[in-house]
Parts: C-alpha cells; structure tokens; sequence
C-alpha cells in the first residue's frame, strides 16, 4: 500500500530537484553571457610582429577560404602566415600557394608524420611555433574563415586584458540536422557549466576551456608552459595547452569569437560521430568521471522534459529552462536560435550516446582520425 506513494514521492523530488538545478544553471547561463569577453572591433592597431599558424592535413577542399581570410587581415603592422602540412596526400600545399596568390607573408613548411598512435595536430602545431618569429601566436584551423580585423581584434583583447591565451570561439555553422543538434552544444556547455570571470582570475587548470580553431597565445608564455610538445599525445591539444599555460602561472580565457570568425567543422552524421568519438572520451577524462558527467546530464536535461511528457508541470519547468539555456547560447554566439533549442533533449542524448561511442571505440584501440590511430593518445 505504501510503494505506490513512496515511488511517487521520489519521482517527484527527481525531477523537482533537476528542474530547480536546471533552473539555476539557466540563470548562470544568463550571468555568464553578460559577462563574457568579446575581441572589440574596430580593434587599435597591432604593432608587435604576429604569426598566424594553419596546421593542415587533407585539406584542398576548404582551405581555400582560410587563407583568403588570413591575407586580408588589416590593422597588424607585421603579420607572418605560416602554414605547415602535416603529410596531406591531396595536393594541400598547392591549393594554399594558389589561394596566397604570391602574398610574401605567407609560408608553406612540410612536416614530419607523429609516431605511431600519437595525434599529429600536437606536433604540428609545435613545430609552427618554431617556425614562427611573432611575439604572438595565432593559431588558425582549416576550416576557419577570419573577418578581416579578426587577429587584431584578437591580439587586443589578449593585451588590453594581460592575458596569456585568449580562445575566441567562433560561430559555428551547421545546417544538416547532425550539426544542429550537436554542434550547438559545444559553447553551450561552457556557457552553462563554466562560471567565465572566475576562470579568467582563477589560477586552476581545470577551470579552463579553449577551442583551437581560434587560438591566440603570447609567445613567451607557451614556451614558460611547454609549448605543444609538453602535451605531444593530448587529442584535445588547445585544452591540454591552456591548462599547461595556467599551470606555469599564466592566465587564459575563452571568448566569444562569433563577431570575428566562423567554423563549419563537420557535415553530416558520420563526420559527426567520428569527429566526437576521437575526443570525447578525452574530455570526460576517465570511465567513472564520464558515467557521473552522463547520469547527471540525463538528470538534469533528460528527466524533466519526459517528465513534462507525463503531464509534470514542474518537468516542464526544468524543460523550458533547458531550453533557455540554449537559447541564451545560441542569441550570444551567433547560433541557431528556433526551432532547434525546443530539441535540446535530443542534443543531450545525442551527446550521452557519442560519449558511450566514444569510450568503446578508445577501449577496443579503434580510435582514429584521418587515417591515424590515436591509440597513443590521452
């Protein structure tokens, strides 16, 4: 007689719980989308030599719209573009010399191949900060596209605020159902999770987030943190690299870079899951800390939506607050606003079953990208 009531009760203190917790995590996602830094433009005038850094690796089909961008940027007196190709088999270097069009600031190296089962981006970028002669290091993927006062506007924010590492995050473009459910989450949870003004002051490496799609690093300060070959067989290098940076005493931030670069970084579902499943076991760090990070992804983003479903009027709470938090996210970093929020429930279990994915692929040894096993990696 008293099993019914009881269940009840827990049901209920479940999904009140997540929806007050969903609730306040909405609210902090307000917070921090006030409070986040943004690269100003029109920016001042860069003095300082800067290099922009492009790793590449079969990437013919999309860089040419990076190096256009990387050419036309204005306001820095002394710019070096230093491209370096890791190996591409499809005629990359060509397609860069043909997209510089002769422009004298542009520099093409070739690489070396990592070792076996080690992420080849880690050296690549360590061996473009050899090459490069700026006292400021922007590094660049191949898949960006800069507005033209993108690394000035950059370069000022990392000085202006005495930073030592500023991620300007870019807007990131998806248009295939896959993306839109996915890509969204990626600022999205830095937004949510991550309370940004205590980072930028706070000395620990785990209060860090970076994307290296848009990095910029003062030169001195990633060599005092040891550089990218102190985190050689890191699949999340611009993560590894920041935390290693606020570690030797230096200060990072991530920005919103949405006014000043965009990103289409993957195109459908299968460059989706595979993109994810190389990574995302990285980032939940071990398997109990990615159980934990999933039962309360479920709990707080999964369990008031289903309970809503069942006529819960405080589930729908939690839901809508949910749903506000994307909406925050995405009106603060140039994303997709409506219809796509409403399907943040499935964004979560998107993501919950990517990381599943992702931690059978790294125990069965079959993580790879690009043809390279990342059975090194860490």
């Amino acid at each position: 007689m008293t099993g019914q009531p009881m269940t009840r009760t827990a049901g209920s203190t479940l999904v009140g719980s997540a929806s007050v917790a969903s609730v306040l995590l909405a609210a902090h996602t307000v917070v921090n989308a006030r409070l986040m830094r943004r690269p100003r433009v029109p920016a001042e005038p860069c003095h300082e030599r800067v290099s922009v850094l492009l790793p590449v690796r079969d990437e013919a089909h999309r860089v040419t719209p990076t190096i256009r961008s990387l050419t036309a940027q204005r306001g820095v007196a002394d710019l070096e573009i230093v491209v370096l190709d890791d190996g591409s088999s499809d005629g990359t270097a060509d397609v860069v010399e043909r997209a510089a069009a002769g422009d004298p600031r542009v520099r093409v190296v070739v690489g070396d191949p990592p070792p076996e089962g080690v992420p080849g981006k880690p050296r690549a970028c360590a061996r473009l900060a050899r090459e490069a002669r700026g006292s400021v290091l922007v590094y660049v993927d191949a898949d960006v596209v800069l507005t033209p006062d993108a690394v000035a506007a950059a370069v000022a924010l990392l000085r202006e605020r005495r930073l030592d590492a500023v991620s300007p995050f870019p807007r990131q473009l998806a248009d295939d159902t896959a993306t839109r459910l996915v890509q969204p989450l990626l600022q999205w949870s830095w937004l949510v999770f991550l309370p940004l003004r205590l980072a930028e002051r706070s000395p620990r490496p785990s209060l860090s987030a970076a994307n290296g799609q848009f990095l910029v690093l003062d030169a001195v300060a990633l060599r005092r943190a040891g550089g990218f070959e102190g985190v050689s067989s890191a699949v999340l290098d611009d993560i590894a690299v920041m935390r290693a940076v606020k570690r030797a005493g230096g200060r990072g931030i991530v920005a919103d870079g949405s006014g000043i670069a965009s990103c289409r970084m993957y195109e459908g579902w299968s460059e989706v899951r595979l993109g994810y499943e190389k990574s995302l076991w990285s980032a939940t760090g071990n398997p109990v800390s990615a159980l934990v990070l999933g039962a309360g992804l479920a709990w707080l983003y999964l369990v008031p939506p289903l309970a809503a479903l069942a006529g819960s009027r405080v589930g729908a709470v939690g839901y809508g607050a949910g749903v506000l938090s994307r909406v925050v996210a995405a009106r603060h970093t140039g994303g997709r606003v409506w219809p796509d929020a409403l399907a943040h429930p499935v964004s979560v279990g998107l993501l919950l079953s990517l990381i599943t994915r992702s931690w059978r692929a790294r125990r069965r040894g079959l993580l790879e990208w690009k043809g390279r096993s990342l059975r090194g990696g860490r």
